[in-house]
């Protein structure tokens, strides 16, 4: 199951922008926000397990292994990955698709791990405060100067050198900060490549990665300074990273073919869902008879309407892997979307119990038990629900079939709050306020409905949204 949530900000707007621009594999697209939501989020449980996996024995060697670092998908098809906080590495869609090893997506997980172990983001913040102490000193020097020239009357001098005291220092500012974000670049591609070694993999696919950056900005770096640059000028650190990537003892390891199979099957998944048929078919065509190109058909037919034909492809997938979860997943995920809800929820009741309980795939059986219409599979559906947002509590999703459980059964209070839950969560704080209010009017004072649904009307915008 493959959705887009919005995803909520944590970090203050000066700071989340700079932190993000700095600390990007390459400068972060501009995400529009829109409604006061965060950038969207991709969610998928088969997706996000691949990425923890390659990220568990990186963090583990780093020291992080026990800081719950997360690995979030942003729904941008350019290749990125950054960190802008120190709990998460967020990766760009396109870095999954544009990634044909393994090896090449680790090494940037890899780099991104370097910097949070460097703590750079809290050194940055620091780097920045100072610059913001040494700027508003240089402003008061500087506009002193223009006071005093205009007061001697024609003292042009005098003028002319305020001026010149406003603008050079916030220009050697400027480029100190330039400066020290370089090194910390430098720093992570070190500290990637020494992960990469501790845990015996190939920092060969970073070094790859890179390169290929290096060899698409060549142009664009013609004749630009490079104190200028937020990241070391390509050419230069590429050939940096090779020099201490090729002394590995691992640089010729192959990723394992289990392994590559794994991503190959998330590269298919993604184009499926995020790419237009004649491109996933010009990418798979009917004469690649591999298992990602047989996924990637399978899930683009039941897109686009042919439930008969996708349910016969899933149906072959499965007796490849009779115990693939997603395969299963995608198999109910088909006959809910096609309005065959009830015939969705054994293929989901199978996909949960073989991925362990994934609660993305809990919240689906929920939505089939929920759209059957039957009061029967009702409480069984809160329960699944209310499993599935104990442990994923900022996917909207499950608080929005969770509502229409409890409505179903009557409970308006648990209703209510469960749909101000969702609204928050997708950002929409006036309809969240509204129903949270209505919510404390059907809860007791002081029960946990009543406590939960007062924080919500008491809770604040978060930076960049909208308090209407």
């Amino acid at each position: 199951m493959l959705v887009s949530f919005p995803f909520r900000k944590k970090t203050t707007g000066l700071i989340a922008a700079t932190v993000a621009a700095a600390l990007t594999l390459a400068p972060p697209p501009p995400i529009r926000a829109q409604e006061g939501k965060g950038p969207p989020v991709l969610r998928d449980t088969e997706a996000e397990q691949l990425l923890r996996d390659y990220t568990r024995p990186i963090l583990r060697v780093a020291g992080l292994e026990k800081q719950n670092i997360q690995v979030v998908i942003i729904n941008d098809s350019s290749f990125n990955a950054f960190v802008a906080d120190g709990h998460r590495i967020f990766v760009n869609y396109g870095a999954i698709m544009q990634s044909e090893t393994p090896n090449q997506l680790i090494g940037v997980l890899a780099h991104e791990t370097g910097h949070l172990a460097g703590g750079h983001l809290a050194k940055l913040r620091e780097q920045l405060a100072q610059a913001q102490t040494q700027m508003i000193i240089a402003m008061l020097l500087g506009a002193g100067a223009v006071v005093a020239g205009a007061r001697g009357g024609g003292n042009n001098g005098l003028a002319n050198a305020g001026a010149a005291a406003l603008a050079g220092p916030q220009e050697m500012i400027r480029r100190s900060l330039l400066s020290y974000q370089r090194q910390q670049e430098e720093n992570a591609d070190r500290a990637g490549v020494k992960f990469l070694t501790m845990t015996q993999q190939s920092p060969k696919g970073m070094y790859e990665t890179f390169k290929r950056f290096t060899n698409e900005s060549l142009f664009a770096a013609q004749g630009a300074d490079p104190y200028l640059q937020s990241h070391p000028m390509p050419a230069e650190r590429v050939a940096a990273l090779e020099g201490i990537a090729r002394a590995s003892p691992y640089w010729d390891k192959k990723d394992d073919p289990a392994l590559q199979l794994r991503n190959d099957m998330i590269r298919a998944k993604v184009s499926a869902f995020m790419e237009r048929p004649d491109t996933v078919y010009r990418r798979y065509p009917l004469s690649n008879d591999s298992l990602p190109a047989r996924y990637a058909r399978a899930i683009t037919t039941y897109l686009h309407g042919d439930l008969h034909s996708a349910l016969t492809q899933i149906d072959a997938l499965l007796q490849v892997q009779p115990n693939n979860a997603y395969f299963y997943e995608l198999r109910g995920q088909a006959l809910l979307e096609g309005g065959r809800p009830t015939d969705a929820i054994a293929p989901l009741r199978k996909a949960v119990q073989l991925s362990n309980n994934a609660p993305l795939i809990e919240m689906l059986l929920g939505q089939a038990l929920v759209a059957t219409e039957n009061k029967a599979y009702t409480d069984e559906a809160i329960t699944i629900l209310r499993a599935a947002v104990g442990r994923e509590s900022e996917a909207p999703l499950g608080f929005a079939q969770l509502a229409m459980a409890f409505g179903r059964k009557g409970d308006y209070a648990e209703a209510d709050l469960a749909s101000a839950q969702a609204a928050f969560l997708r950002g929409d704080n006036k309809t969240a306020r509204e129903l949270a209010s209505r919510a404390k009017t059907r809860f007791a004072v002081g029960t946990p409905g009543w406590v939960k649904a007062d924080d919500i009307v008491s809770a604040k915008p978060l930076p960049g949204q909208s308090s209407n």
